[in-house]
């Protein structure tokens, strides 16, 4: 099909018409893989990422240093991967947990594993921007390790971990599109199986439109509401 016949009239009539019909199910789609994914995600990355900056040497409660270096490295090679291929390699353990390999439920087994190790170095880097004065006159009247993770250091970041976490959710929401390359469901299946393998180009080209628009309703909400979590703002 030549490219300039892919926006005649009716073509576009027919991505009106999908757009009604088609479009609704896999915007929700996309929405539901992205946030039950982040929060999966968040569950297993905000742990690692709290070990990651007290287990070090210097930290509040160090860990043994073999400990420390596995913990690395096993963050280090699963952000190494490319979605798209980890996804086919842990098709075993997507099978094992949710019975099956393809739609929208299956891809949040591998959207988790590829962003939990994204989260856990996004939370460290939160928790590495609180002022150590403080941790240490939190240490000086005696607060044990745990107090201090979940009453001064959790708690001081917070505005930098919701900044991070939006930049995961729309990390992950463009990761939801290459998932429909390989079974996945959402706007990225609508896009690649309907949009550009049958040469329904402006159906491809909406659904980009719409991909972006979400994301942008996401970070413009998750910066508003990092914004009204910062108190260094909200005292002046």
């Amino acid at each position: 099909m030549n490219f300039a016949s892919a926006f005649t009239a009716e073509r576009l009539e027919e991505a009106w018409q999908c757009l009604l019909t088609e479009f609704p199910f896999a915007i929700w789609e996309t929405i539901y893989s992205t946030l039950l994914a982040t929060l999966f995600a968040v569950i297993i990355g905000l742990p690692l990422g709290v070990l990651l900056v007290t287990g070090e040497p210097k930290g509040i409660r160090p860990l043994p240093r073999p400990v420390m270096t596995v913990l690395n490295v096993v963050i280090n090679l699963l952000r190494s991967v490319p979605f798209i291929i980890l996804m086919v390699m842990i098709i075993p353990l997507t099978r094992l947990i949710v019975g099956t390999s393809v739609g929208t439920v299956a891809s949040i087994v591998p959207l988790t594993v590829a962003a939990f190790p994204f989260i856990a170095r996004l939370v460290e880097s939160s928790l590495r921007e609180v002022n150590p004065n403080i941790i240490e006159a939190a240490q000086s009247m005696g607060a044990s390790p745990w107090q201090i993770v979940v009453h001064v250091m959790l708690p001081e970041s917070v505005p930098s971990l919701i900044t991070n976490i939006t930049l995961a959710i729309t990390t992950i929401m463009g990761y939801t599109a290459m998932s429909g390359a390989v079974g996945g469901g959402g706007l990225g299946k609508l896009a690649l199986a309907y949009g550009y393998q049958r040469y329904r180009f402006a159906v491809l080209y909406l659904a980009v439109i719409v991909l972006v628009l979400i994301t942008q309703v996401l970070q413009s909400f998750g910066t508003w509401l990092a914004r009204k979590c910062d108190k260094r703002l909200r005292d002046k």
